[in-house]
């Protein structure tokens, strides 16, 4: 069983503080720690709320091992439940013909979309046994700005205090005007935390993505902080005339929203990462791109330049993010330092990591 070093929790100023220890990167036991504290205690992104737009459109999700259905009802409300029928385990799907039956695909009971049981097939002779005892679990949520956040815990602390501060920032954008274009998926041999670690900084920008340093005003790039995101966002270059991703008034906001969530916000349209642990060396980036006029952004080359650059960005990253878990488990690395002026948004996270644990350990 994993065990914490209490002296690696200690929380220090960025300029004195050590980055977390390696093995927290690639010890298997570590991630069962890690889906108590931290994906079982805080919000997860879910969905737009356009992935699910008509009445019994239901999308799927997996919180730290835990598979979520959500789903739209009649009335526009979306809700979300644990997917896990009542009588032996077994998945849920809205039943075909329907908009307001969940079915398990394993023996057939059926659920209302407020959770209730509604059917059980051959079940007349069993005895003592209450359908109002056996309704589905349901899952807290939260929707904001068009975006689904689900929670496991339902003693959470409120949404608004994560997001707090953003809409004014990003005022005139509003991101429930978005609608969902499309997704792409990267399986990524690395620790999920590394992913994270390297979305958060822009030191390792002109090694790793030399192109898109040449469009950045690099002296400029600026990482603010809140309770439970960061913010880094730069001015681009005099030089940037074909960035493809130049907004309209040269605003383009990258929040992080602890513990691995990513939306970056441009004039006109949204691009949302979910990032999630598939063991403890490998994570799954679930990366959805969104528009506020689909039809005119497919017109113009907007989506077809946006995917063609994600992906040329994301093969970079995913590269030295390899790289990266190949030398944490080395036998010679163990805890680094951090760039005071480039890293305030690593320290952060690994901040907020340490506070999770610390509640864990209390």
């Amino acid at each position: 069983m994993f065990s914490i070093n209490p002296d690696d929790l200690t929380q220090k100023p960025i300029e004195q503080a050590e980055t977390i220890p390696s093995d927290w990167y690639t010890d298997p036991g570590f991630l069962t720690i890690e889906e108590k504290t931290i994906f079982k205690k805080n919000w997860q992104l879910a969905c737009h709320q356009s992935q699910i737009p008509n009445p019994g459109d239901s999308i799927c999700r997996t919180v730290a091992g835990n598979p979520i259905i959500i789903v739209r009802e009649n009335s526009g409300e979306i809700r979300a439940f644990y997917n896990v029928c009542r009588h032996r385990g077994g998945p849920l799907h809205v039943k075909c013909g329907t908009t307001t039956v969940l079915q398990c695909k394993y023996h057939g009971w059926t659920y209302l979309m407020d959770g209730s049981l509604r059917g059980v097939p051959q079940f007349d002779r069993v005895e003592l046994f209450d359908k109002k005892d056996f309704g589905l679990k349901p899952v807290k949520t939260a929707l904001w700005q068009g975006l689904l956040f689900i929670s496991l815990n339902d003693e959470i602390h409120p949404f608004e205090d994560v997001v707090n501060g953003i809409l004014d920032r990003i005022h005139p954008i509003r991101l429930d005007e978005m609608s969902y274009h499309t997704s792409t998926v990267d399986r990524i041999n690395c620790n999920w935390k590394v992913y994270v670690d390297n979305y958060l900084e822009g030191y390792h920008i002109p090694i790793v993505h030399p192109e898109l340093s040449g469009l950045l005003d690099y002296k400029n790039y600026i990482t603010e902080t809140g309770e439970y995101f960061s913010l880094q966002y730069s001015p681009f270059s005099s030089s940037s005339a074909d960035n493809p991703y130049k907004a309209e008034n040269g605003r383009a906001f990258y929040y992080f929203i602890y513990p691995n969530i990513m939306l970056n916000i441009l004039p006109g349209r949204l691009q949302t990462n979910i990032i999630e642990p598939d063991g403890h060396d490998k994570c799954r980036v679930i990366f959805d791109f969104f528009y506020a006029d689909p039809e005119k952004a497919e017109d113009d080359g907007t989506i077809a330049g946006d995917l063609e650059y994600s992906a040329k960005i994301q093969q970079e990253d995913i590269e030295i993010c390899e790289a990266v878990q190949t030398g944490l488990k080395s036998d010679v690395y163990d805890k680094g330092r951090f760039s005071v002026k480039r890293e305030l948004g690593v320290w952060h996270f690994q901040s907020l990591l340490k506070k999770n644990l610390l509640d864990f350990q209390s």
